[in-house]
Formats: structure tokens, C-alpha cells, sequence
């Protein structure tokens, strides 16, 4: 196939991805627009086959592996479970550079350039911090016992400055005496390594949809990286879309949550600094409610907003939720959903699950606009969200100081649906539970609603 045809299918494929990412933008336009990158991605994969010089029968055996997994990974995992999928994504696209960067390094054809050398070296620095970064996210994403909690130790930055020395030392090494580039290219990878994990770990559940998007973006910039190794016009671009849209996303989550990136990644959580202790704020100030209780407390109210967060997605509630909605709506209340930039764990999460049960888009309201509408909504139902209404984020002493909240405890009348008093992934106490005007559900989410909705036909 000639040049200017490859360059040319590239250029179209380029194009695609640009138009898919702005279709995906909107909610109304998002399927169309993965419809429209899926087919630059079998434009760019179709031609770069075509190209030559490729051994079919080792990409045939990829696709049918790579395949097999990826359709066995869509049809397993839950919806809850997308953050973690996300997160292991980016760590295959940081771990799959780093294999380019090596196979580029050991092929006896390779000529060293500065600028192929640099790209190397960048390529093992990012994609290693990225994969490694990543596992360490999915598994408190995961919640495994082991990382749930911000890891710690003494002079933890201070390693991670010198590290980045060692890298940055490896790197130049690498440029002047190409020669031993395999050598430092490995301890580049091991020191990396290090860091993905000591960067990584430090950082507590509430900032980990800020830390995906941050490795989404590495892993967009290790494969432009990569793309300059193997000189990939197509390859260089989208990298560089993926990073790209990575810093923004994690620019927009950063402003969401009133926290600077340096403070994210260079700084954790203490959830026992300056907070009081459960029994302090919750003991002899719960009032539990029944759905019965709450069915007579709906009837003749006139606005209801309903706060959706990460334990609706945990029991699959969004379908009793719009059964809701709908009984609601048909009694002529206003109902609307209360929407935090970060609910859930990741960006969207919330969105995604309404418009699933096809909730109208026009009824989500995005924080800014509901939090100024509180104090005239008759009854807040918070459907198992935690941080992002604890009003201890108000507190400047507070772990959450200044993490933006939703204002839920301002309606006249809030309804938490949760099945414990347990912290959401800040660990803190919420003072939202013990207030006046509270009242606690203790149920499974699903259970609950579809218990209500039983109720309120009754009543």
C-alpha cells in the first residue's frame, strides 16, 4: 500500500476519533459518537495491517486472546465495577508502551537517535508508572483490604523526588551512550515501577476518580511516546487525544473538587486528623424512619430531589428509582436529581445509570444550580451518597475542608437511605445523619425504594 494512502486512511481515522470525542459530549449524541471512533480505530487497525512487514499469525493469535478476554471482561463485569475496568485499561495501555519501547530497543535494526532514545526513555518512565499506578488504583477501587487505606511512610516525597532524579540521570545516560540503553532502559522501568506504586498509594478513596483520569492521560501520553518510537502518525494522535482529554477531565475533577493536582497526588487524606469519632456525632441523635412513615411524608409535597451516589450503583437501584420518579411525577410532584461532578467513582457514573433507566437528562441538575435551590425543596432523598454531603467539608479543619458539597442538609426534610452508618471512602464521620432535620432509611438501596413505592400505593 503506498504512502500517501496510509497517510491518507490515517488523516480520515484522526478525523473520526476528533468527531467521535465531541459526539460523546453530550448524552443524546454519546452512542453515535462511539460509533464513529470505533470506526477510525477499524480504519487505522485495517490499514496498519495492510502496511506489511507484520507476522499475521502472531496478531491473529492477539486479537483472538485479546478478544476473548475483552468480551468475557464486558459481560462480567457489573456496572460498579467500570472504575476498576477503567483503571485496568490504562495499565494495559501503559504496560502495552513499555513492551513497544523494549521490542523497538532489542531489534537489531533499531538505529539511536536522540529522538528515538528520548521516546524510549520516556516511554519506560510513563508506561511503568502508569501500569503500576494503575493496579494499585483498581485495587482500592477494589477495596481490597490491603489498600483501602492511604499508605504512608516517613520521607515519602522526599524518595519520590530522589527517584525522579534516578530516572531523569538513567534518561540522559541513555541519549549519550545509546549503547547501554537496554541496561538503563531496564532500571528506568524498575525505578518507575517504584514510583507507580509510591505515588499511588499514598492517595485515599476520595481523590481516586481524579487519580484515574490523571493515569487515563498518562496512558495517552506513553502511547504517543510510543508512537514516535515506531513512527505511527495515527498512533502519535490519538496518544495524544487520550493524554490530552486526560489533563482536562482531571483539570475540570480537580476545580470540582476545590483541591489543586499537586494536593491530590503529593498529599492524603488523614481521616483521623481533626474529626470527631462516630460515636461523638451520631450517638443518641439517629431518628430511623419506616417506608411507611416516609410514604405519608410524600404525600402533598410539591418538590422532591432525589441524590443519587456509588450505593445505588452497589444494589442496582436505578430501575426501583424510576419507578419512583415516575409514581411521583404522576401525582404531580416535582422530582429532579441532584448531580455531584464526582458521585460514584468515576465522572458520568451517575449519569450513565439514569439515563440507562432513561430518566429525562432535564431533570439531572448539576450541583452548582441544585445547591442554590435546597433551602425550597420539601423532601432530599439521598440514595447511598456519603462525602459529597457531608457538611464537614465546610469546616476548615476538616480532612474534606473545601471539597464542594451538595447543600442536601438545607431541604426542608432529608431522607438518607443507607444500610449502616459506615464512612463513605473519606472515612469520616457525616454530622449530616445526626441533624434535625434527618431522617435514616436503613435498608438495601433497591429494597428500600421498592418497599416505598409499595408503601406510598398503599397509603
Amino acid at each position: 500500500m503506498p504512502d500517501w494512502l496510509i497517510n491518507l486512511a490515517y488523516l480520515v481515522a484522526s478525523v473520526l476519533f476528533i468527531l467521535g470525542i465531541k459526539g460523546m459530549t453530550h448524552p443524546r449524541t454519546a452512542v453515535r459518537g462511539n460509533l464513529i471512533s470505533a470506526i477510525g480505530m477499524a480504519i487505522a487497525i485495517i490499514v496498519t495491517l495492510a502496511h506489511g512487514g507484520i507476522n499475521y499469525g502472531v496478531i491473529a493469535g492477539g486479537v483472538i486472546v485479546g478478544s476473548a478476554i475483552g468480551a468475557l471482561f464486558a459481560i462480567r463485569v457489573p456496572m460498579t465495577g467500570m472504575p476498576q475496568m477503567v483503571a485496568l485499561l490504562n495499565g494495559f495501555g501503559g504496560g502495552a508502551s513499555v513492551c513497544v519501547a523494549w521490542a523497538e530497543l532489542i531489534n537489531p535494526a533499531t538505529h539511536y537517535e536522540v529522538q528515538g532514545t528520548s521516546a524510549i526513555a520516556l516511554t519506560g518512565f510513563v508506561g511503568a508508572i502508569t501500569f503500576w499506578g494503575s493496579g494499585v488504583a483498581w485495587a482500592k477501587l477494589e477495596e481490597i483490604k490491603q489498600f483501602k487505606n492511604p499508605i504512608a511512610f516517613p520521607m515519602q516525597q522526599l524518595a519520590n523526588a530522589v527517584m525522579m532524579l534516578i530516572v531523569i540521570g538513567l534518561g540522559v545516560w541513555m541519549v549519550l551512550q545509546p549503547e547501554h540503553g537496554l541496561i538503563a532502559f531496564i532500571f528506568i522501568v524498575i525505578v518507575s515501577s517504584v514510583m507507580g506504586f509510591t505515588l499511588t498509594s499514598p492517595i485515599g478513596g476520595a481523590d481516586m476518580p481524579v487519580v484515574i483520569a490523571l493515569l487515563n492521560s498518562y496512558s495517552g501520553i506513553a502511547a504517543a511516546m510510543a508512537g514516535f518510537i515506531i513512527d505511527n502518525t495515527v498512533l502519535i494522535i490519538t496518544g495524544s487525544l487520550v493524554g490530552a482529554s486526560g489533563v482536562i477531565l482531571t483539570s475540570i475533577m480537580c476545580k470540582a473538587m476545590n483541591r489543586s493536582l499537586a494536593n491530590v497526588i503529593f498529599g492524603n487524606i488523614d481521616a483521623s486528623a481533626a474529626t470527631a469519632t462516630a460515636d461523638e456525632v451520631y450517638e443518641g441523635k439517629i431518628k430511623a424512619v419506616s417506608p411507611e412513615e416516609i410514604a405519608m411524608m410524600l404525600d402533598g409535597v410539591q418538590r422532591v430531589v432525589i441524590v443519587p451516589g456509588y450505593g445505588m450503583a452497589v444494589a442496582q437501584a436505578q430501575h426501583a428509582v424510576r419507578d419512583l420518579y415516575q409514581l411521583l411525577q404522576d401525582r404531580g410532584v416535582n422530582v429532579e436529581f441532584a448531580i455531584h461532578p464526582v458521585a460514584g467513582r468515576m465522572p458520568g457514573h451517575m449519569n450513565v445509570l439514569l439515563a440507562e433507566v432513561d430518566i429525562p437528562y432535564d431533570k439531572l441538575i448539576e450541583m452548582d444550580q441544585i445547591n442554590a435551590e435546597f433551602a425550597q425543596v420539601d423532601v432530599a432523598i439521598v440514595l447511598g451518597a456519603n462525602d459529597v454531603v457531608n457538611p464537614d467539608a465546610r469546616k476548615t479543619n476538616s480532612p474534606i475542608a473545601g471539597m464542594p458539597i451538595l447543600d442536601v442538609d438545607k431541604a426542608r426534610t432529608v431522607i438518607v437511605v443507607k444500610r449502616s452508618l459506615s464512612p463513605g471512602f473519606a472515612g469520616i464521620p457525616n454530622p449530616l445523619f445526626a441533624a434535625d432535620n434527618c431522617l435514616m432509611y436503613f435498608a438495601d438501596g433497591k429494597k428500600a425504594v421498592m418497599d416505598l413505592i409499595a408503601a406510598m400505593k398503599e397509603n
